[in-house]
Protein backbone atom coordinates (compact mmCIF):
# COMPACT_ATOMS: atom_id res chain seq x y z
CA UNK A 1 0.00 0.00 0.00
CA UNK A 2 2.84 2.41 0.85
CA UNK A 3 4.50 1.73 -2.50
CA UNK A 4 1.31 2.63 -4.39
CA UNK A 5 0.90 5.85 -2.41
CA UNK A 6 4.52 6.80 -3.04
CA UNK A 7 4.19 6.02 -6.76
CA UNK A 8 1.01 8.08 -7.00
CA UNK A 9 2.65 11.00 -5.21
CA UNK A 10 5.62 10.84 -7.59
CA UNK A 11 3.34 10.82 -10.65
CA UNK A 12 1.44 13.82 -9.34
CA UNK A 13 4.69 15.68 -8.65
CA UNK A 14 6.07 14.88 -12.10
CA UNK A 15 2.84 16.00 -13.71
CA UNK A 16 2.96 19.38 -11.97
CA UNK A 17 6.56 20.26 -12.72
CA UNK A 18 6.40 22.94 -15.40
CA UNK A 19 8.23 22.51 -18.66
CA UNK A 20 11.09 24.92 -19.18
CA UNK A 21 9.84 28.28 -18.09
CA UNK A 22 10.13 31.49 -20.04
CA UNK A 23 11.92 34.65 -19.04
CA UNK A 24 9.78 37.70 -19.74
CA UNK A 25 11.46 40.97 -20.67
CA UNK A 26 9.18 43.95 -20.34
CA UNK A 27 10.98 47.01 -18.93
CA UNK A 28 14.71 46.59 -19.35
CA UNK A 29 16.60 49.87 -19.90
CA UNK A 30 19.95 48.15 -20.47
CA UNK A 31 23.18 48.98 -18.71
CA UNK A 32 26.78 47.89 -18.69
CA UNK A 33 27.58 45.29 -21.33
CA UNK A 34 29.53 42.81 -19.18
CA UNK A 35 26.72 41.84 -16.81
CA UNK A 36 24.33 41.43 -19.75
CA UNK A 37 26.77 39.14 -21.55
CA UNK A 38 27.06 37.01 -18.42
CA UNK A 39 23.30 36.95 -17.84
CA UNK A 40 22.40 36.01 -21.42
CA UNK A 41 25.13 33.39 -21.76
CA UNK A 42 23.75 31.70 -18.63
CA UNK A 43 20.21 32.03 -19.96
CA UNK A 44 21.26 30.48 -23.28
CA UNK A 45 22.69 27.50 -21.40
CA UNK A 46 19.55 27.14 -19.27
CA UNK A 47 17.34 26.27 -22.23
CA UNK A 48 14.70 28.78 -21.17
CA UNK A 49 12.67 30.71 -23.71
CA UNK A 50 12.69 34.51 -23.81
CA UNK A 51 9.49 36.48 -24.28
CA UNK A 52 10.01 40.11 -25.19
CA UNK A 53 6.87 41.82 -23.94
CA UNK A 54 7.91 45.45 -23.58
CA UNK A 55 11.02 47.61 -23.70
CA UNK A 56 14.38 45.92 -24.24
CA UNK A 57 16.92 48.71 -24.66
CA UNK A 58 20.62 49.08 -25.21
CA UNK A 59 22.61 46.16 -23.72
CA UNK A 60 19.38 44.18 -23.33
CA UNK A 61 19.24 43.80 -27.12
CA UNK A 62 22.35 41.60 -27.10
CA UNK A 63 20.06 38.72 -26.21
CA UNK A 64 19.16 38.58 -29.91
CA UNK A 65 22.57 37.11 -30.68
CA UNK A 66 23.13 35.15 -27.48
CA UNK A 67 19.83 33.29 -27.19
CA UNK A 68 19.00 30.87 -30.01
CA UNK A 69 16.39 32.54 -32.23
CA UNK A 70 13.99 29.61 -31.90
CA UNK A 71 13.78 30.39 -28.17
CA UNK A 72 12.85 34.07 -28.63
CA UNK A 73 9.31 35.33 -29.16
CA UNK A 74 7.76 38.80 -29.20
CA UNK A 75 4.42 40.34 -28.28
CA UNK A 76 2.74 43.41 -29.78
CA UNK A 77 4.14 45.39 -26.82
CA UNK A 78 7.76 44.46 -27.64
CA UNK A 79 10.03 47.43 -28.33
CA UNK A 80 13.75 47.15 -29.03
CA UNK A 81 15.89 50.26 -28.64
CA UNK A 82 19.30 50.40 -30.33
CA UNK A 83 22.08 52.97 -30.04
CA UNK A 84 25.85 53.05 -29.80
CA UNK A 85 27.49 52.03 -26.54
CA UNK A 86 28.43 54.82 -24.18
CA UNK A 87 31.45 55.14 -21.96
CA UNK A 88 30.45 54.75 -18.34
CA UNK A 89 32.36 57.91 -17.39
CA UNK A 90 29.03 59.68 -17.11
CA UNK A 91 29.29 62.01 -20.10
CA UNK A 92 27.64 59.52 -22.48
CA UNK A 93 30.40 59.78 -25.06
CA UNK A 94 30.39 56.97 -27.61
CA UNK A 95 32.50 53.93 -26.83
CA UNK A 96 33.84 52.52 -30.10
CA UNK A 97 34.90 49.27 -28.42
CA UNK A 98 31.53 48.87 -26.71
CA UNK A 99 29.69 49.59 -29.95
CA UNK A 100 31.74 46.92 -31.74
CA UNK A 101 30.88 44.49 -28.95
CA UNK A 102 27.16 45.26 -29.28
CA UNK A 103 27.34 44.88 -33.06
CA UNK A 104 29.13 41.55 -32.80
CA UNK A 105 26.24 40.13 -30.78
CA UNK A 106 23.50 40.94 -33.28
CA UNK A 107 22.32 38.38 -35.84
CA UNK A 108 22.52 39.34 -39.52
CA UNK A 109 18.83 40.26 -39.84
CA UNK A 110 19.17 42.74 -36.96
CA UNK A 111 22.41 44.20 -38.36
CA UNK A 112 20.70 44.69 -41.71
CA UNK A 113 17.76 46.42 -40.06
CA UNK A 114 20.03 48.67 -37.98
CA UNK A 115 22.10 49.61 -41.05
CA UNK A 116 18.94 50.48 -43.00
CA UNK A 117 17.92 52.79 -40.16
CA UNK A 118 21.14 54.75 -39.83
CA UNK A 119 23.40 52.40 -37.88
CA UNK A 120 24.40 52.43 -34.25
CA UNK A 121 24.88 56.04 -33.23
CA UNK A 122 23.94 58.44 -30.47
CA UNK A 123 20.38 58.60 -31.81
CA UNK A 124 18.10 55.80 -30.57
CA UNK A 125 16.37 53.75 -33.24
CA UNK A 126 13.30 51.67 -32.43
CA UNK A 127 12.27 48.27 -33.74
CA UNK A 128 8.67 47.49 -32.86
CA UNK A 129 5.64 45.51 -33.89
CA UNK A 130 4.69 44.56 -36.63
CA UNK A 131 8.16 44.74 -38.19
CA UNK A 132 9.61 42.85 -35.25
CA UNK A 133 7.01 40.11 -35.72
CA UNK A 134 8.36 39.52 -39.22
CA UNK A 135 11.74 38.64 -37.66
CA UNK A 136 10.67 36.64 -34.58
CA UNK A 137 7.63 34.49 -33.82
CA UNK A 138 4.76 35.83 -31.80
CA UNK A 139 4.54 34.56 -28.22
CA UNK A 140 1.58 32.24 -27.76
Amino acid sequence: MKVRALAAAMLIAIGTVPARSAVRIYNDPGGQLGPYLDKYRALAQSGQRVEIDGVCASACTMLLGLIPPDRICVTPRALLEFHSAWDIAGDQSVSAAGTRLLWSHYPAKIRTWISRHGGLGSRIIYLRWPELARMYPSCR
